[in-house]
């Protein structure tokens, strides 16, 4: 069998013309893109500056050190909640993500990407090192217990279920990514169908925002 890093290396190819022209299809995945942004915003997402959720989490990461909001302040976060079986939204999400590093060149180095598991009962810090390195090496992937993921989720108003497929099951989870200012706190939700450009362009924004 192929290694995981194969199977979405491979992935990746096939996938990156689509989310970079904005035509790639949802399906599998709940996207709850509820909610609109004001006419006057900088961003080309939803802007959520001021809101009041999102302030920050308390999870391991997959060298088992603690991680919390406060240890990226400096730096802008792209945050995303999926899981490593998750059959296409979220290598999606991660190529996309992997694509706005690159179109940031040099700047690239201020944007910290987060992968949130919703499915710490599978994804093993072993697993979740290896999907991670699949797609960029400075992707950090985050996991925590079934209370601790939950309450993360909450936070960020991200909703996820397990849903049963015979003698295993998937999971159902929010499809948007969450951008976080310098100084930590929330700013923009993307929604899935946006495209590279609108991702990197509301980066840069945030870039050009002193910490």
């Amino acid at each position: 069998m192929p290694s995981i890093s194969t199977f979405i290396s491979s992935r990746r190819q096939a996938l990156v013309w689509l989310v970079a022209s904005g035509t790639l299809l949802l399906s599998g995945c709940d996207p709850h893109t509820s909610g609109l942004y004001g006419g006057n915003s900088p961003f080309k997402g939803i802007d959520v500056t001021g809101a009041d959720y999102a302030s920050g989490f308390q999870l391991t990461d997959f060298n088992g050190q603690t991680r919390s909001l406060s240890d990226f302040k400096g730096k802008v976060v792209m945050l995303y909640f999926g899981f490593v079986q998750c059959p296409d939204v979220c290598p999606t999400a991660l190529t996309r993500a992997a694509a706005v590093m690159q179109q940031l060149g040099p700047q690239a180095a201020e944007l910290q990407v987060i992968f949130v598991t919703v499915d710490p009962e599978r994804d093993t810090p072993e697993l979740l090192r290896e999907y991670m390195a699949a797609f960029h090496p400075s992707f950090l992937a985050l996991t925590g217990s079934a209370e601790a993921t939950q309450k993360t989720a909450d936070e960020f108003r991200v909703h996820y279920k397990k849903v049963p497929t015979g003698s295993s099951y998937t999971m159902d989870h929010t499809a948007l990514s969450y951008l976080i200012d310098r100084q930590g706190r929330i700013r923009v939700v993307l929604r899935h169908e946006q495209t590279v450009s609108d991702y990197t362009a509301d980066v840069r924004t945030l870039l050009a925002q002193p910490a």
